[in-house]
């Protein structure tokens, strides 16, 4: 299975044994949306809520950190997802949960892909939807070190000085410049000193589905990121970076990662440094 699925793709495949379509629409708390209410309301059939947000791990200091392996499976039985099962995971949201249930999945062992263009192509084209909770019979399913790498804090901070990995923001121009205030109160605006600005969107075509790697290599290079050396993602909370590491993982690159306490938690540390402004 190839790590991103066309409509079609699905339309022919689902309800394939083994085949586990997972909703991880999740949203901005401004957005004044429940995802579990829309998932009840419409969504593909056969499909389970992943409930994106509550699938964190708690222990940590980090905002909203990736769960541990063992949170992972758990929440992986739960549904019924048994090891070996394909995942297909897919978001009706804004800024593209899908690429975080992808990241998180593929770092404990999943075979996981996601639906080009998500619930709103799948609607756009016609395609049946169904309501209610699926009533779910528990899985097993056994984690395993899979691709995908972490940084922390201590890490980021290391790294201003070596410059030894690009910093690469997916938030919009104005929450990186500090032009736009960020939406959660008492948080500081700007960036990361020294890292680049690719907003996420720009690697989506107006359908919400994937650029195709020409179109991906252009967007990088207008941000000034060069493919060669190696990259860190970050954004406001560890989501839209994972857009930036999914289309970095169609392009092939794999000397990446994901700073998942992004903005949210270096902007609330006082000690460490900021920028505002365009990227130098």
């Amino acid at each position: 299975m190839d790590s991103l699925v066309s409509t079609a793709w699905l339309a022919e495949h689902l309800g394939e044994p083994g085949l586990v379509v997972l909703d991880a629409s999740a949203h901005l708390p401004d957005a004044g949306r429940d995802p579990r209410a829309e998932f009840e309301a419409a969504h593909i059939p056969g499909a389970r809520f992943l409930d994106l947000p509550t699938l964190v791990d708690p222990e940590s200091a980090v905002p909203s950190a990736v769960p541990t392996a063992t949170q992972f499976a758990a929440r992986m039985a739960a549904l019924g997802v048994n090891t070996g099962d394909r995942l297909v995971v897919y978001d009706d949201s804004a800024v593209k949960t899908s690429a975080r249930a992808w990241f998180i999945a593929r770092l404990h062992g999943a075979e996981v892909a996601i639906l080009d263009g998500g619930l709103g192509k799948w609607r756009s084209e016609g395609r049946a939807v169904e309501s209610g909770m699926p009533d779910l019979s528990p899985g097993t399913f056994e984690p395993a070190p899979g691709p995908g790498t972490v940084r922390m804090k201590a890490e980021m901070l290391a790294n201003l000085g070596r410059k030894a990995e690009q910093v690469v923001d997916a938030r919009g121009r104005g929450r990186f410049t500090g032009e736009v205030e960020d939406f959660r109160p008492g948080v500081a605006s700007g960036h990361i000193p020294g890292s680049r600005n690719l907003p996420f969107d720009l690697l989506l075509y107006p359908d919400g589905t994937m650029a195709d790697d020409k179109d991906l290599r252009r967007a990088f290079a207008h941000a000034g990121v060069d493919l060669a050396k190696p990259i860190v993602t970050t954004c406001g909370g560890g989501v839209t970076a994972c857009v930036l590491l999914f289309a970095l993982d169609r392009l092939g690159k794999g000397d990446v990662a994901l700073y998942d306490g992004s903005w949210s938690e270096w902007a609330a540390d006082p000690g460490t440094p900021k920028e505002l402004g365009p990227a130098a």
